[in-house]
């Protein structure tokens, strides 16, 4: 298989979907109101394996630390994972949660990995609803690189770099927030929702067009941006982005506004950053 990633399309999946070495999750995800788990017995892709978001979800700050590499090696076999395996990870939400699972699979030293671009909606051909019984995998994680990650007290001096808020404008302003402590955005902090990143079809915008999407807020695609959401899964949409933009040097913070509205720092409301 030639190069793989971050991005593949219906097409490629339809004709790949029944090969040795391609693997399909299901990383949907929601919010409030409905539940992955549910949503995937009532039909998913063919052969596609569920997997949850709590099943790589660690502890530390905010409400979705990342997992330790013992536990992402295991949810990663138990979804029948090989270190060659290229795993197409979807949603269907525009891949702003299954995003997720690409960083993560890249983090802990894994090859080969994509985001289904247009998500469910875009497959187009017939659903199962029956679970998957898979053969267990033998993934191994690699060491993540810290560097990527950033916590509390580094956001918190950080200079330099845009620090880029990715959730909707009415929770970045402080209108709404339905889950965390407090309504607001961190102080400095530019906005670009996820959603920005899509077409009208939900598959991503091109090149050109994220790359001035990114640059309008700020962003050198040279020097890089620092990215965080409500509690770091959102996020990982805009770091997807940005890569697909040739934006050098992304970084996530961790724990995201659950971490920073969680304790006794500055907020900032409405449309300005500061």
């Amino acid at each position: 298989m030639s190069a793989f990633g971050p991005l593949i399309s219906a097409d490629w999946l339809h004709e790949h979907i029944d090969d040795h070495d391609v693997r399909v999750i299901d990383f949907r995800w929601y919010l409030v109101g409905r539940k992955g788990a549910e949503e995937y017995a009532k039909g998913h892709i063919p052969a596609a394996a569920f997997v949850e978001l709590d099943d790589v979800t660690g502890k530390g700050p905010g409400r979705h630390p990342l997992p330790t590499l013992e536990q992402f090696q295991a949810a990663m076999r138990t979804a029948g994972v090989d270190d060659a395996t290229a795993v197409v990870v979807y949603d269907d939400v525009g891949g702003s949660v299954a995003a997720r699972l690409w960083f993560l699979l890249r983090w802990f030293g894994h090859e080969r990995q994509a985001v289904l671009d247009g998500g469910l909606q875009a497959w187009g051909g017939p659903l199962e609803t029956a679970a998957q019984h898979v053969r267990e995998g033998g993934f191994t994680a690699r060491r993540p690189d810290r560097s990527r990650i950033l916590d509390f007290d580094e956001v918190a001096q950080h200079r330099g770099v845009p620090v880029i808020d990715s959730r909707a404008g009415e929770r970045y302003r402080g209108e709404k927030e339905p889950v965390d402590p407090k309504a607001g955005h961190i102080p400095g902090a530019r906005n670009a929702p996820f959603a920005g990143n899509l077409q009208e079809d939900g598959r991503f915008k091109s090149h050109d067009e994220l790359r001035r999407r990114f640059e309008d807020v700020g962003v050198d695609p040279e020097k890089g941006a620092v990215v965080y959401c409500g509690s770091g899964v959102n996020a990982c949409h805009n770091l997807l982005a940005m890569e697909l933009a040739g934006v050098k040097n992304v970084r996530l913070y961790e724990g995201s506004w659950s971490d920073w509205s969680s304790r006794d720092a500055p907020v900032a409301t409405g449309a300005e950053p500061s």
